[in-house]
């Protein structure tokens, strides 16, 4: 038997019932993993996360919103489904690919990220303009697992490699996402449109959706590596891992962002700044495509986080999360993400997509 997660609900004229049968299940978080999902959710608040997880989510970033208490409760109920389950019909999950675990270095740090900022300086950018909308075309899987109760037995599934488009306006505050049976038909309204963004009670944020990594907001920032490392940290928080917090932000912007060419160049110069990076000669993105990384270990949780280059031209391909010390019954080398972008565009409506092959 598999274990779900599920809260009691009966009225009080079945109180007779109850005491006739066995109390059913409620696993409660640990106040350390509450901890870390309102983390998450503070730092993170994008679109609904993948629809199980017994680890921090590391979802794509997406535009930020006001937190609602409603929202807040509704991540923290997330529990552990069984694979091929889920609240929306998702796909059947899969077993995760297991792969060697190769050491990073240092040694290439400085000379391989100048390759990848002068690459990055050269790779033409569209300019959006107000009323248009940032467009992104990836491939993703994320991370689930399964609890079974009756032996104790951990596994970690994965959802099936699928597409994901989004459609960010320029100044972070409106969009769309489309994720074929991960979000609803059709796909989700984003920013200020998307439900449950306006606050309901003193308690909650006030005001619109900031708009920091946003395409306006990278606009804007320095091209000195030092200078927008600053500014990275100061979108990370006051997290327990700020060096970790800041490596996921600049893969979130670089996974689903449009970022105009000196500032590329120098967020990755910034990226190669924050101690604990380090470079992988070997990894892969979601679709295969082969290629070196920029790394770096999150060492409360054992998960490297990988931003995959093509080893030829230095041109970002996606992400890759590998395992590298068990943590929470996932093994070493599992592969807890992929991800894969296969075309940015700038497009004059969202849910527009472009008539011709934009960059990736």
């Amino acid at each position: 038997m598999t274990r779900k997660f599920w809260k009691r609900t009966e009225p009080l004229d079945h109180a007779e019932l109850a005491r006739l049968l066995p109390a059913p299940s409620d696993p409660r978080m640990t106040p350390d993993r509450q901890l870390l999902f309102e983390e998450h959710l503070l730092n993170e608040i994008r679109t609904p996360a993948p629809k199980a997880t017994a680890r921090p989510v590391r979802r794509a970033l997406l535009i930020t919103v006001p937190v609602t208490a409603a929202a807040l409760a509704g991540v923290l109920a997330l529990g552990a489904l069984t694979p091929g389950t889920g609240p929306n019909g998702e796909p059947a999950s899969v077993e995760a690919a297991v792969v060697p675990i190769e050491a990073g270095s240092t040694v290439q740090l400085v000379s391989t990220v100048q390759r990848i900022a002068t690459a990055a300086t050269k790779q033409p950018t569209p300019e959006p303009k107000p009323g248009q909308y940032i467009y992104v075309k990836s491939e993703v899987s994320y991370q689930s697992s399964s609890h079974n109760a009756d032996t104790g037995e951990e596994k970690t599934w994965v959802q099936p490699l699928h597409p994901r488009e989004i459609w960010k306006s320029p100044d972070g505050l409106k969009g769309w996402l489309d994720e074929p049976g991960y979000q609803d038909e059709g796909g989700v309204p984003l920013g200020q449109d998307a439900p449950g963004s306006k606050p309901v009670n003193g308690k909650d944020i006030p005001g619109k959706a900031p708009s920091h990594l946003s395409y306006d907001w990278l606009k804007a920032q320095p091209t000195n590596p030092d200078a927008l490392l600053k500014s990275i940290y100061a979108t990370a928080g006051n997290t327990r891992d700020r060096d970790q917090r800041a490596f996921q932000e600049i893969k979130s912007i670089v996974n689903e962002q449009l970022v105009p060419a000196r500032t590329a160049a120098a967020l990755y110069r910034a990226a190669a700044k924050i101690p604990g990076v380090v470079v992988v000669e070997n990894s892969e993105d979601a679709t295969g495509r082969a290629g070196l990384a920029l790394a770096r270990v999150d060492e409360r949780y054992g998960e490297r986080t990988e931003l995959v280059f093509d080893r030829t031209t230095f041109a970002y391909l996606g992400s890759r999360g590998v395992q590298v010390t068990e943590y929470d019954g996932v093994k070493p080398g599992t592969v807890t993400e992929r991800t894969a972008i296969l075309e940015r565009a700038v497009v004059d409506a969202r849910k527009t997509r472009p008539t011709t092959h934009g960059t990736a």
